[in-house]
């Protein structure tokens, strides 16, 4: 796991300890395991983890660099050094439910993430902080999930770094490897996601599509995950063709 620290060793000491958990990576190995060999789904495992957590920084950053105040440090009174751990720590728990399956995966994660969470924090802070510092990253995870609605600025930020994990077949949308449906289609045609600084809004995710079936999984999955998240009044999405012949993914279908 590699994230960008930027001076904040408390995220230093978190990810040298993620990087150190043996259980924590048999985790994310059965998560996947369940996802990709058992479910026929997209990956769900340590790449995925490692694509989100680093989304979430980036968007974090952003949105602070903007003047807005993540909710530990208005509710709670701590740092953006803080929300930083949150974000990345919420980032490494939120899909381990699926070691134990996919259907709930959400509240499973909570039930695993716990103690796990405990452990990881517990370096870095004493209570009545740790508990404050567990609760939040638990009301992220369970917060990914697209219908709950999340609290806090720092489970806008991870519901909305989990959809953009996209890219040339890495949709967070369920389908059957080898079938032919919108799903898989779509799937394919989502080139590249990019995090920049917006001009209009704080933050701008720029969407490159070789065929424009990619538009289903920005309106079908990141429409509706940033619909219903802290984020949308921040947040600006582009997506655009790569160019103006469209690459061919399907050469027939029929039923």
């Amino acid at each position: 796991m590699k994230v960008s620290t930027k001076g904040n060793q408390r995220l230093r000491t978190l990810l040298e300890a993620i990087n150190a958990d043996q259980e924590l990576a048999q985790l994310w190995e059965s998560a996947n395991n369940n996802a990709v060999r058992r479910l026929g789904m997209s990956d769900h495992g340590p790449v995925h983890i490692q694509i989100v957590a680093n989304a979430c920084v980036r968007i974090l950053r952003l949105l602070v660099e903007a003047g807005v105040q993540p909710g530990i440090v208005l509710d709670h009174g701590l740092t953006v050094e803080d929300a930083e751990v949150v974000v990345v720590t919420a980032a490494c728990l939120h899909d381990i439910g699926m070691a134990v399956h996919r259907d709930n995966h959400e509240t499973y994660s909570l039930i695993l993430g716990y103690p796990k969470a405990r452990q990881l924090l517990g370096l870095l802070y004493q209570e009545p902080i740790l508990t404050t510092v567990v609760g939040e990253v638990l009301h992220a995870v369970i917060a990914h999930r697209w219908d709950v609605k999340p609290l806090t600025l720092e489970a806008g930020v991870l519901k909305v770094a989990d959809a953009l994990d996209m890219t040339q077949g890495r949709t967070r949308i369920p389908f059957e490897a080898g079938e032919v449906n919108i799903h898989s289609v779509s799937a394919q045609a989502v080139e590249s996601v990019k995090i920049e600084k917006g001009t209009e809004h704080p933050v701008r995710i720029d969407i490159t599509l070789n065929n424009s079936a990619g538009i289903f999984q920005v309106d079908e999955l990141l429409k509706r995950k940033l619909a219903n998240s802290t984020l949308a009044p921040f947040v600006e999405v582009v997506a655009q063709l790569e160019t103006e012949k469209e690459r061919r993914i399907l050469q027939l279908y029929k039923f």
